[in-house]
């Protein structure tokens, strides 16, 4: 990571104007309109109808979410890492408590409930046993799970994706060059050449080097993070209108090949070449989106209280949400019986949101809070000192943080306006942060935060 402006004076994307990590509230809103759209994907999945020609293009669209995350998860993991480097022997047992655990938690409750609503298998305890093993092992508990297997894989690689970017600095967009062929070459193999891939016998999605180019390129884009994230904010208009272009090359690939003969969710299947240019567009584009409300957020306004919430949440809420899902849908569904197609799919998303914030905020609140959202329990002594320090830095720094808000940041190229983070100086009381306490693709523990 560049460390020219650290001691510039200067305010930029990722510091403060006195050299401190600045809390990244684009990668709040890029998570939280790719979980959004994650259960997008899911609800449409399960409740298109077969013949529907504009679902089942959206759907096409919406599948650049694992993607996408991806390039997060390893932007978030070498960012954070390069801000507080430590040893593997006190990274990992922090990482794999906050994912690893959820991971075997809801592992379990899909594959229980499966065998408990089984007649056939019910009471067959090493039947449970058995596919409960299998389920860990292979990420198939549920269909979503295999993206937290994968992302404990890029944990376990952290060390390699480090040295590589370190040492290929000066050739990184030759890096980036070969991993962009790589990937299409692998996607290419899955999509076209089916045969290719039969020795993975269906696991392509769980292993990393499905996602080579993506881990890679958020790996690199951590490097420079805060060449970056100027960039995005500086040809913001040019990255939107080649977001909004390359969704058009999307749709019109998938047309493409319904027009060839595939059918209508054939054609829009993740793992293909398309995948790679559109996800790598949703990522910058989401950015953008990101940053130009980074730039404007207000601190304590109803609408950063909101996306705060959902930052925080967001992870529960793509833990529970199929299994919303299969309750809403379970059998002869009251909810298909009463709600008539296309309208079913936005009908059970809504549904589908609210349940699971519902029950994410339960969980919150409870001692099962770390296996079943990933997050310490706000019942906790140390989250009730958190919300303490919070209450007396929004005391002590609302003011200044109002006043300080409206002030752009100066710099010799086209400058992002960013909204600077109280000084620790300043805001005695503000709570501490550390950046290795981010989950998958959060950064709430970057950089200090204003009080809310």
């Amino acid at each position: 990571m560049s460390t020219d402006a650290v001691h510039s004076g200067r305010q930029t994307p990722t510091r403060t104007a006195e050299g401190k990590p600045r809390h990244l509230y684009e990668v709040d809103v890029l998570r939280i309109l790719t979980f959004a759209c994650v259960i997008g994907v899911h609800t449409t999945s399960h409740t298109v109808a077969t013949d529907d020609v504009p679902l089942n293009a959206l759907l096409g669209l919406l599948h650049f979410t694992r993607l996408v995350f991806f390039s997060l998860t390893a932007f978030v993991l070498v960012y954070s890492y390069t801000l507080r480097p430590r040893p593997m022997a006190q990274f990992w047992p922090k990482r794999f408590l906050l994912v690893g655990v959820p991971y075997l938690a809801w592992s379990f409750v899909y594959v229980g409930s499966s065998w408990l609503l089984d007649a056939g298998r019910r009471g067959d305890v090493p039947d449970l046993v058995r596919t409960f093993a299998e389920g860990v092992v292979t990420g198939t508990s549920w269909y979503h799970l295999y993206f937290l297997l994968v992302t404990m894989q890029v944990y376990l690689l952290l060390p390699v994706i480090a040295w590589l970017v370190r040492r290929t600095r000066g050739h990184h967009v030759a890096v980036l060059a070969v991993a962009l062929v790589l990937q299409l070459v692998v996607y290419a193999g899955y999509k076209y050449f089916p045969a290719s891939d039969a020795w993975m016998h269906g696991y392509q999605k769980q292993f990393f080097f499905s996602y080579v180019f993506f881990i890679v390129s958020g790996a690199v884009a951590a490097d420079h993070a805060d060449a970056f994230l100027r960039f995005i904010r500086v040809h913001r208009h040019a990255v939107l209108w080649g977001f909004a272009g390359v969704g058009v090359l999307t749709l019109g690939v998938w047309a493409l090949q319904v027009g060839l003969g595939q059918s209508l969710y054939a054609a829009g299947t993740p793992l293909q070449p398309v995948q790679v240019v559109w996800s790598s567009a949703v990522f910058v584009g989401f950015l953008a989106i990101g940053a130009r409300w980074a730039d404007r957020r207000r601190p304590g306004s109803p609408l950063a209280r909101v996306v705060d919430y959902g930052s925080d949440r967001s992870f529960g809420i793509f833990l529970s949400h199929p299994f919303m899902i299969w309750i809403l849908l379970y059998g002869d569904s009251w909810l298909e019986q009463v709600v008539p197609k296309p309208w079913l799919t936005l009908v059970t998303y809504l549904l589908v949101l609210v349940l699971s914030v519902a029950v994410t905020e339960l969980f919150r609140w409870t001692p099962l809070s770390v296996p079943l959202t990933g997050r310490p329990s706000l019942a906790s002594r140390g989250q009730r000192e958190v919300r303490a320090r919070r209450r007396a830095a929004r005391a002590g720094t609302g003011a200044s943080s109002s006043d300080s808000s409206s002030t752009p940041a100066t710099s010799s190229a086209p400058a992002p306006r960013v909204s600077p983070s109280p000084s620790p100086s300043s805001s005695p009381s503000a709570e501490p942060v550390e950046p290795d306490d981010a989950l998958v693709g959060e950064t709430d523990d970057v950089g200090r935060r204003p009080g809310r």
